[in-house]
């Protein structure tokens, strides 16, 4: 099947800006106390860096669904494929809560779990195994089905801490659970929701098959219709977002107010900016050919491997950056503090973002060298897995 090289343009260029929310999550001196949406202490440049980070999980997510249909054609067999998503579904799983949980907390304990994207997109491989014989297109409307009504699960009347409650609230909504004294778990993508957006993507593999201008067109037009849906929404207040917006001390701050849509689930006018956003960056990447694109693409061709280094080389630094503040190992607080002391630490804003090119930057080469060896190495099959 044809490579389509859009995608792989952006889904490097949200990995790439992925990385810039983890490494001022580890390296931001406010990080752990300020919560950068929150319009009543934060900065514009600090909201900015912040939300221009939300389209990163919706694109990572839909595309991984474009790309299991992809796998899907291909492969033309139903139980080949399904085996196929199902084994790769569960040792996303695994990852998630061995190496790429490490990486992010950096507690040899394991006291904290977190169940983020890789898992999530874990879970909808597994889903989309289970249920390949339903027609993509049908799956497709299911997951937009499940991305506009999904905000409306909080209006439902259960009892009390009712059974039906609990078990539902665990895959629509974010929690965190006690699994032992010692133990918690934070299930901060809500898998349900989540589903929704990757069923959307296989759905819509067919888009990606189109003739070169069919294609480009399209994304024009479903980027249109997206943003023009959260502005007629957003601006009605009426639903979409648990969060309204409101007047704020400032124009500037107003504006930001009407962007500040809710990720945590991802309501459906966070949906709608981001994956409208996402069609935008594929309508203008079609058929463009530079080395800007050609740069950037190394790092959607090989998104699972530069997921899991990234944590490391950020944290990595953190602890030189922590070193070099005077701070020892017996100051390092881990699991929620990502391993930094309850003082002061960190990096101004700037900073960060210095850490975020040099990051990026020196990770290149690795993602240059393990995207050409599983091109030159097609028969090795584990490599499919990272």
């Amino acid at each position: 099947m044809k490579r389509i090289h859009s995608i792989d343009f952006v889904r490097g260029l949200v990995m790439i800006i992925m990385a810039l929310d983890h490494i001022r999550d580890l390296t931001h001196v406010d990080s752990l106390t300020q919560d950068p949406t929150n319009l009543a202490t934060t900065t514009s440049f600090l909201f900015f860096t912040r939300w221009i980070t939300h389209i990163c999980a919706p694109t990572f997510v839909f595309l991984s669904g474009v790309s299991a249909c992809f796998s899907f054609k291909a492969k033309n067999n139903v139980l080949n494929s399904a085996k196929f998503l199902i084994s790769r579904g569960l040792w996303l799983i695994f990852l998630e809560f061995s190496i790429i949980n490490f990486g992010i907390w950096s507690d040899i304990h394991f006291n904290e779990f977190i169940f983020q994207v890789i898992a999530t997109i874990g879970c909808g491989f597994v889903v989309l195994g289970l249920c390949l014989k339903i027609p993509p297109k049908v799956l497709g409307a299911i997951g937009l089905v499940i991305i506009c009504a999904h905000n409306l699960f909080p209006l439902i009347p259960f009892e009390d801490k009712s059974m039906a409650k609990m078990i539902l609230s665990t895959i629509f909504l974010p929690s965190v659970t006690a699994i032992t004294p010692h133990t918690t778990l934070l299930l901060v993508y809500p898998p349900i929701p989540w589903l929704g957006v990757m069923l959307l993507g296989f759905g819509s593999g067919f888009l990606f098959q189109l003739p070169d201008e069919k294609r480009k067109s399209a994304f024009l037009r479903i980027a249109g219709f997206l943003i023009a849906l959260f502005l007629v929404l957003r601006w009605s207040n009426l639903y979409g977002d648990p969060a309204s917006w409101s007047k704020q001390k400032n124009d500037l701050f107003t504006f930001l107010s009407f962007m500040n849509v809710t990720k945590y689930p991802p309501s459906l006018l966070y949906c709608s900016i981001t994956l409208g956003i996402m069609f935008v960056l594929l309508y203008f990447s079609e058929g463009v050919q530079n080395r800007f694109k050609r740069i950037i693409s190394i790092y959607g061709k090989v998104p699972l491997f530069y997921y899991i280094i990234h944590w490391y080389t950020a944290h990595i630094i953190m602890y030189f950056i922590l070193f070099a503040q005077g701070f020892t190992v017996s100051d390092f607080q881990y699991g929620f503090n990502f391993g930094r002391p309850k003082a002061e630490s960190g990096l101004p804003l700037w900073g960060v973002y210095l850490i975020w090119i040099f990051i990026v930057t020196a990770l290149y080469p690795l993602c240059k060298w393990y995207g050409n060896y599983k091109d030159k190495h097609r028969e090795k099959t584990w490599l499919r897995y990272l």
